[in-house]
Parts: C-alpha cells; structure tokens; sequence
C-alpha cells in the first residue's frame, strides 16, 4: 500500500524529455529516488536526440501525443468521453468555463487545445489513481493541469519559472494562482512579484523553492588545470542563443578584455535564433580566435566544459519584450564545479550570486563593467577561489537537490501549502528586498 507521502502524482510538462530542461529531468529523478511514483505528460511529441543519459534512469511512464492527427483525435474523443462519463457534472462545469473563458481569450484555438490535452490528462489520472497534477511552466502545461482538475476534481499545483511569468496574461496568472493547491516558483524576485500581482491570493500558497543541484554529480578540478589553447585562461558562457541571456555584451566585454591586453579564451555553449547575428558580432570585433559558439551539448559534456574553465560568466538582461530568467541553472552548476562566477545583476540571480561573497555582478547591458568584473577575476585568482568556494558552500546550505525536492514533494504530499515544510520552501512572510545590495538580500 502506497503511504500518504507516497501517493502517484502527475508531472505535465511541455515537451519531455528536453535538452535545456535539466532542472526538471533533475527534479524527477530525485522524486523517484524519493520513492514518489510519477506519470509524465508531454504536450509535445519528445525532443529528438541527443538526450541526456540521465533520462534512461527515469522510470515513470511518459504520456506523449499519439501520432499522426486521426490517431490523435481517437485518443482525445476516447479520453474525453470517458471523463463525461465518470463525472458528467464536473465536466459540463469544465466545458462551460473553457466557453466563457473563450470570449476574453486573445487565444482562443490554444485555450480549446489545452482543453483537449486536459481530457487525456484527467482520464489517465483517474484510471492510474494519481491525486494530484503537478505543472512546470505557468502557461501551456498549467493551463492544462487547471482543466484538468475542473474535470476530475484531483488538486493541482505548478512550478512558476520565468518567460512563463513575465509573458503571461496578468488574469490568465491570477486566475491560475487562485485555484493551484500551492504555486512554486524559483526565485524570491518571482514570489513578490506573484504576490504584488495577485494580492487576494493567499501569500503563503505562493512558495519559493529553488532549483536544486545535485551535489554529488560535480567535482571541482584543480585551478591550474583550467585553461584554453595555448594555455590561455577559458571562459565559459552556457544559455540558448536569445535576447534576455545577453551574449552579445559578453562578446563586447571579451573584446575590451583584448584591447586590454587580457589573455583568454571564450566559448559560448548553446543554440537559438541569434546564432548567425552573434557570429557577426564576433567577426565585427575580430574575436574568431577567442571567442567560439559551441552549440548545444549534452549535460555528461556541459560538465567537463565546467571543469576546464578559469571562469564563468553570464550576462542576462530584460529583453524588450519583458522576457528575463530567473536564477539560470547553470550559473550554480557552475559554482557546484568550483568555477568563479561573474553575473548581472537582473532578477533572482543577485540571490545566488552575491557580490563579493559568492561571486561578482555587473549591471545588464553594460559590458564595460562586466569587463572590469571579468578581468578581477581572472587576474585575482586569491579572489576568484574565495568567492568561488564560498559560493559552493552557500549551495551546500541552499540549493541541494534533495533538500528542495524533498521540500516540494512535501507540498504535494500534504496539499498543505500554507504549512512550513523546511528551509528549502519559503512562504517569503517578510518581502525580500529584490532591489537591495547583494549582501543586503534578506535569507
């Protein structure tokens, strides 16, 4: 018999498995070490190869759409069918509020597609006995996971990362604030801002918990060992090729670097839409035998990458159409590894990367002053280990794996989200000071 904490839960997400999504494959494979029993949806057909190889490990089932469109249209007639079925009252409830929600929607065939998806998600639901949906990403997958539980009353919750928050519909995210069980979300700056954004809900069902590391999967490599052709100092950027990670200022930063004098290699892991603009910038700053795009990698790689670099910069902003990360993952896979770091100061990450204790931030789009952090770090190497071994320790306090998987597991388990369950969750009852000096951040 399955324990209380134990009991199968759904995971709904966009696409699965997915290269760029690791803190979620991480996620899952620490809730199955748990003991959790999982059912993963993918709205979307799987990512083509390459995967990473963690994802063999994985032993939930994965719920994907069926293929080819009459297939497809089976599956979704069958599944509905069955939920009017088990609970004709709950779904003509669901049924009118997707038609009441379709003449405010600026979206309306994406809210009937979600609807559809939700049928699929709530029939397998109540035939594999699973209490409760979890969602990452507070679009798509949660609007999904919210019909889902109008048409079978099985509580739902989701995880609130970033692009998700900021580009969503201000109502669309209030309305899913107000009926989550609990929302998660990655970062103190996200958590206030949920709170400012819906003030009638509840502040303490809106939870922080951090992304976590797993600890045991990196090890730092000698310092004196990182380095580039010719034994050049490497630095090392990861992040899809997007306005908001700003590697075009890391590329004018890496070209004031030269006019320097400083000596370095650069490699940029990641692919996206600005590759053959960023290759330009190279070019136009004569930067072809220091500055490299690697394209994307597997995690098995990413993690060699990290232990031959002397230093890891990133250099994310707001992009204009509001778009910002959160606390990028690999910013703390790279302080786990025992690389400096040096940041901008945009969002969560002053929350992890703080100024002069766990690593240095520059304001976004100014790469005169990431220079400046860059060239302290890689000629300061005192400096440079002591930040970055008080970096590993703050994740060793604060960003492990288990702790933060244990601590939202025990959110979903409970479904009492305005219980305290841990360092690790934070209900944030005292505002963080977002807008605050790095050494100032409230903990």
């Amino acid at each position: 018999m399955i324990g209380a904490g134990r009991r199968p839960i759904a995971y709904v997400l966009k696409r699965y498995p997915r290269l760029t999504e690791t803190f979620i494959l991480n996620e899952i494979r620490a809730m199955e070490r748990l003991g959790v029993q999982l059912h993963i949806f993918s709205l979307l057909p799987p990512e083509p190869p390459p995967h990473h190889p963690m994802v063999a490990e994985v032993r939930a089932p994965v719920h994907a759409p069926a293929i080819g469109l009459a297939a497809r249209l089976r599956e979704i007639a069958r599944a509905h069918a069955a939920t009017l079925a088990a609970a004709p009252w709950r779904y003509a409830r669901a049924f009118g509020t997707a038609l009441r929600r379709t003449l405010t929607s600026r979206h309306p065939l994406s809210l009937w597609r979600q609807f559809a998806r939700a049928g699929i998600v709530a029939d397998t639901c109540r035939r594999a006995g699973l209490v409760h949906i979890h969602a990452h990403f507070a679009n798509a997958p949660t609007a999904v996971a919210h019909f889902a539980h109008l048409m079978s009353g099985i509580p739902f919750s989701f995880t609130a990362h970033a692009k998700d928050i900021y580009l969503s519909r201000p109502a669309v995210l209030r309305r899913h604030l107000q009926a989550a069980e609990f929302t998660a979300t990655c970062t103190g700056y996200n958590a206030e801002h949920l709170r400012r954004l819906a003030p009638q809900v509840d502040p303490r069902k809106i939870r922080l918990v951090y992304h976590g590391i797993d600890l045991g999967a990196f090890a730092a490599s000698p310092s004196g060992r990182r380095s580039g052709s010719a034994g050049r100092p490497r630095v090392l950027a990861v992040g899809r090729l997007v306005p908001k990670k700003g590697h075009e200022d890391l590329i004018a930063a890496c070209a004031a670097l030269r006019d320097q004098g400083v000596d370095f290699d650069c490699e940029i892991v990641g692919s996206g839409p600005l590759h053959d603009a960023l290759s330009a910038e190279i070019r136009r700053h004569d930067l072809e035998d220091r500055v490299a795009l690697r394209g994307s990698m597997t995690h098995a790689k990413l993690i060699d990458l990290y232990r031959r670099a002397s230093l890891f910069v990133l250099a994310p902003r707001i992009a204009e159409d509001g778009d910002r990360d959160g606390i990028p993952n690999v910013i703390a896979e790279a302080m786990a590894v025992g690389v400096p770091v040096v940041a901008t100061d945009v969002s969560g990450i002053p929350e992890l990367v703080r100024h002069e204790q766990t690593g240095l931030l520059a304001p976004s789009r100014d790469p005169a002053a990431l220079a400046v952090a860059m060239q302290r770090l890689l000629q300061d190497r005192a400096l440079a280990e002591r930040l970055a071994a008080t970096a590993r320790d703050l994740l060793n306090r604060e960003f492990d794996l288990w702790e933060t998987t244990r601590a939202l597991h025990a959110l979903i388990a409970t479904e009492r989200c305005c219980a305290h369950h841990g360092s690790a969750v934070r209900a944030l009852e005292e505002p963080l000071d977002v807008g605050a000096p790095v050494a100032e951040v409230s903990k």
